[in-house]
């Protein structure tokens, strides 16, 4: 397993093929393995002849784990995925992220602009901007003492995929505390670089993609046709697209 300090924080992250390098930044509660592994795109990207980086969020699979709000947030997390890329020597990738993950893929991109070359946001739309809900029905879900007392929807969803991924739910919970921070309509309107805006056609929880879009001088988006925020990561539409997008843009 490959492991890095970021500012002392150590983070996990994998680094397959050759070529073009892409980083890929996971979903709340998943992992570099679960979001990106299983689901057949490191393999997929390898294929395309492509470098393929991924790394476990703070608080996720097999990086360092907080209990404290104030060690999160999606600005904080940009820093440890742009100092993978100092620590691998890469001057400049593309990026996709996931959820979570494309917030954080935002944040890399305003505050880094010169170390992306083209980013992907999936499963996060105009929620990106108005926010995704409250988190704390999720971080009660997280720390009850059962799934079967949990009495919120989504709590319990986030609940069941915490137990499913083995992950800490301390640590997730004091993540989801702080990793919604909303950017403005002004902010992501600065995003000078191309974007590809992936969305589930039945996922409740992104927000529109074509609002998201409109705000971005040089975006597209991606319908992802029936299917929703938990599943829409693995579909064939969604891959074939991205690949469509990487090959235009190239």
């Amino acid at each position: 397993m490959l492991k890095f300090s970021s500012d002392g924080v150590e983070i996990a992250y994998l680094d397959e093929g050759e070529g073009d390098p892409i980083l890929l930044i996971h979903g709340f509660a998943s992992n570099k393995t679960v979001n990106w592994a299983y689901p057949g795109w490191v393999d997929l990207l390898r294929k395309d002849g492509r470098r393929v980086i991924a790394l476990d969020n703070r608080g996720h699979g097999d990086s360092s784990k907080f209990y404290d709000p104030a060690d999160y947030g999606a600005p904080i997390m940009a820093e440890d995925a742009r100092r993978l890329l100092d620590h691998l020597g890469l001057a400049q990738v593309d990026v996709m992220g996931y959820s979570m993950g494309a917030r954080i893929s935002a944040f890399l991109t305003l505050n880094h602009p010169e170390r992306v070359r083209r980013v992907i946001f999936g499963g996060l739309g105009y929620g990106m901007v108005s926010g995704v809900g409250d988190p704390e029905p999720i971080a009660r879900g997280l720390e009850a003492e059962s799934l079967a007392g949990i009495p919120d929807r989504t709590g319990r969803a986030f609940r069941a995929f915490a137990e499913q991924t083995r992950s800490d739910r301390r640590a997730l919970a004091a993540c989801i505390r702080s990793s919604r921070q909303k950017i403005s309509e002004d902010d992501v309107a600065r995003i000078r670089r191309p974007v590809l805006v992936a969305v589930g056609s039945k996922d409740d929880i992104a927000g529109s993609p074509e609002d998201l879009a409109a705000l971005i001088p040089d975006a597209r988006v991606l319908e992802i046709p029936g299917r929703d925020h938990m599943v829409a990561v693995g579909d064939k539409v969604f891959k074939q697209g991205v690949l469509d997008f990487l090959a235009e843009a190239a």
